[in-house]
């Protein structure tokens, strides 16, 4: 089993150098810590993990958490306590000589998801589940520029985005509010043409991705990869069929255009088009 995940590993590292190599001219740019701010390392197992939302991260941060020694079990670690403990340190913590030395001599690693099924995950979190942040940041500026004769309370509140109003805030070049790290490119948030990293996982296959990067790092028999589902655990996990009826929801040209927006992300990480 170990063989045929070693060459999967070899295969995704391929593609992703070699659309690199196609489509970046910046494998000789200077990493800045702005490149390495989504990066949580990992001293003590000297391991550099890329947060990529929607994908498995608050269970890999539960993982960093008890490899470190902050806790003895994945299962004792709350959700706020993950993301708002600051147990965890970011690699633009450091400075240049430390951010270098961990680059260099750490296991580097990241874990994807299906753009499109990572998109309708992020969305059915932040708009479908009352959220004291993303409604008003964003729900209020989306329903405000693209829902025509809106009623003064969702104007006020922000709540009851819908997909297609929040697909033509993403698309716009002009968008009201600025990115997210939930919907951004993982080519933007860990700059893959520019880190080399050791290890590419897949949501899709966590189970054996998870345990083998733990297996290769050394890390303790008895620790091994968290199934459960982190928020709204009665809420069925984003699927492909839930994905394609969010998408439904959309005109053809929205569909492409969002495709394009994720292209990149499609050809690095080798998922086929939807």
């Amino acid at each position: 089993k170990w063989k045929s995940l070693y060459q999967i590993q070899r295969e995704r590292k391929r593609i992703m150098r070699e659309t690199c190599s196609k489509y970046k001219s910046n494998n000789r740019r200077i990493i800045t810590p702005y490149h390495v701010s989504r990066i949580f390392v990992e001293d003590k197992y000297r391991v550099l993990y890329c947060e990529v939302p929607k994908a498995g991260c608050s269970n890999w941060k539960r993982v960093l958490m008890v490899l470190n020694g902050l806790a003895s079990s994945t299962k004792d670690i709350q959700h706020n306590t993950v993301h708002y403990g600051n147990y965890l340190k970011r690699l633009d913590g450091f400075d240049h000589k430390g951010i270098y030395h961990r680059l260099n001599t750490y296991t580097k690693m990241l874990f994807i998801r299906e753009p499109f099924e990572k998109l309708v995950s992020a969305f059915r979190d932040k708009f479908e589940h009352p959220n004291n942040y993303y409604h008003p940041v964003f729900g209020k500026a989306i329903i405000s520029r693209y829902r025509v004769n809106a009623t003064k309370e969702a104007l006020r509140t922000g709540s009851g985005v819908k997909f297609k109003e929040f697909i033509q805030y993403l698309l716009d070049v002009h968008r009201p509010v600025g990115m997210d790290i939930h919907w951004d490119h993982v080519n933007r948030l860990c700059s893959p043409c520019l880190i080399d990293y050791d290890f590419v996982g897949k949501f899709e296959s966590m189970e054996d991705d998870a345990n083998f990067f733990l297996h290769l790092i050394g890390a303790p028999q008895n620790l091994t990869f968290p199934k459960f589902k982190d928020r709204h655990s009665n809420e069925e996990r984003t699927t492909t069929k839930i994905t394609q009826q969010y998408f439904a929801q959309l005109s053809p040209s929205q569909r492409q255009r969002s495709y394009d927006f994720y292209y990149m992300d499609y050809l690095m990480f080798n998922y086929s088009k939807p």
